[in-house]
């Protein structure tokens, strides 16, 4: 049988499946800043208005208990993708990775020719060259160019770009944004031309963490070393470079030393010595040893396989493990609460304080003792209107009607975003109670509403309303 009958055919390599989702991800990121519905943004963050939106909703900062769920979702999130799949949110997700291939493998190989191929990540472009010399400033003016714009978007998601242009127009009084900017940008250039994967390697925590995460069953790039055959001893030395070395030690071993899994590594490691650090699971290694071993007509050394299945041999990989349900579970019940905390925002704002002074009396043109009650209230207006508000006093059973509101005596107009300090004074001409030894505090309940959207905008305190003692309106009569 021929070499081209014993080959087989080589699937899509999974650098092909990760710049579809590098693309998506970057589509997502651009475009989730432009996304408003009624002036409600899908997700800010916003110190400078002091605001939250989230889906499309409003929050206030005294709402922000809504981040330490997030932000726990996002994490219990990383930690359980990192169970599942190793450094998988490393190698397809992270900001990182996705600006060192469009530097290296698009700015620096396909559009400049600096390098030779993709699949050759660790020969250095020839700076000896003064083409050479030329293209890498042209790269990294591209590349710095787009480093502004990826900053911008980072930005966007605190600074919404309808601001976001008109305070770098205003560079006297918004020179931290600028500022910002610029910093960000200068760090992404240093970043990706000069620290490169290092950042992976050293830099980043999640690389010290994610061994602390994994267990038998947990998918990652791995050579199988029972076909392979063992290119390095138990001390990580490397033992074989030439496959007929390899095979006169194991006459079963497949491997070709061709190297391939190395040199198209992004981090400079080789994935034949197992499992190490700076592997970020984006699979190139697979890719290369699938296309070299399938001209062969076998299937590759390095696969997207567990320690269970690969090394050990004990059978097939378990995904829905009681680890796996228990991460489920805990992420599902976090989305519950994050959901039902976040159904119940409120569009305003109420805190009540009552006077130093209990109360006040005075004796009224019909003979009645008028007992008055002043309050503080700090309204807020979280939308993103003007809009006009007033209260009504709920008393308890028995004494509906009983207790009015004097001031203010008529709605009046808050603007978003401010808080609004108005003195409110409740009064009754009602014996409320008849109590010879001391006053009563009676509670009642407030409630604050939007004029035309009392059904939508509305909001209940609970307070009080102290009513004085039989002798006290005897001496004001």
């Amino acid at each position: 049988m021929s070499e081209e009958k014993k080959a087989i055919k080589i699937p899509t390599p999974w650098r092909i499946t990760r710049y579809y989702v590098y693309s998506l991800i970057t589509l997502v990121l651009l475009a989730t800043p432009w996304i408003v519905i009624d002036g409600h943004h899908l997700f800010l963050l916003s110190f400078d208005k002091m605001k939250l939106h989230l889906a499309f909703i409003q929050f206030d900062m005294q709402e922000l208990y809504l981040m330490p769920f997030l932000l726990i979702l996002m994490f219990l999130g990383i930690f359980a993708m990192t169970v599942v799949g190793g450094r998988v949110f490393c190698g397809w997700m992270c900001p990182q990775t996705i600006f060192r291939v469009i530097y290296r493998d698009l700015i620096e190989t396909k559009i400049l020719g600096m390098r030779k191929r993709i699949k050759n990540k660790q020969q250095e472009p020839d700076m000896s060259k003064t083409e050479n010399k030329v293209k890498q400033v042209i790269a990294i003016l591209l590349w710095t160019a787009l480093s502004i714009i990826a900053s911008a978007n980072l930005l966007w998601f605190f600074v919404p770009p309808e601001d976001f242009f008109a305070y770098l127009a205003d560079f006297d009084n918004h020179w931290i944004v600028f500022g910002t900017l610029i910093a960000m940008t200068l760090f992404l250039v240093y970043d990706i031309i000069f620290l490169k994967e290092d950042y992976c390697a050293y830099v980043c925590p999640y690389s010290r963490i994610q061994s602390v995460l994994y267990d038998d069953h947990t998918v990652m790039a791995l050579y199988n070393t029972h076909r392979g055959g063992d290119i390095y001893d138990a001390e990580h030395n490397k033992v074989f470079t030439k496959q007929k070395e390899l095979q006169a030690f194991e006459p079963s071993a497949e491997c070709t030393t061709c190297e391939s899994c190395v040199t198209v590594c992004p981090t400079h490691i080789d994935i034949r010595k197992g499992l190490q650090l700076e592997c970020i699971n984006c699979l190139e290694c697979v890719d290369a040893c699938t296309t070299v071993m399938g001209k062969l007509g076998k299937p590759s050394l390095v696969t997207w396989s567990s320690d269970y299945e690969i090394i050990d041999q004990k059978g097939k990989t378990k995904y829905f493990r009681p680890k796996i349900l228990a991460y489920i579970g805990i992420l599902v019940v976090i989305t519950i609460i994050l959901g039902m905390m976040g159904s119940t925002k409120e569009h305003m704002l109420l805190n009540i304080n009552k006077e130093t002074r209990l109360y006040s009396t005075k004796s009224m043109p019909d003979g009645k003792v008028a007992v008055e009650n002043a309050y503080e209230f700090l309204l807020q207006n979280t939308e993103n209107k003007k809009m006009k508000f007033y209260f009504e006093v709920i008393p308890p059973k028995g004494m509906e009607g009983k207790i009015t509101i004097v001031r203010p005596n008529e709605a009046f107009e808050v603007v978003p975003g401010i808080k609004k300090k108005k003195i409110v004074v409740l009064r009754t001409t009602e014996a409320l109670v008849d109590d010879e030894r001391k006053d009563t505090v009676i509670p009642i309940t407030i409630r604050a509403y939007a004029l035309g959207h009392e059904e939508k905008i509305v909001i209940l305190r609970n307070s009080t309303f102290i009513f004085p003692k039989a002798e006290i309106l005897k001496a004001a009569k």
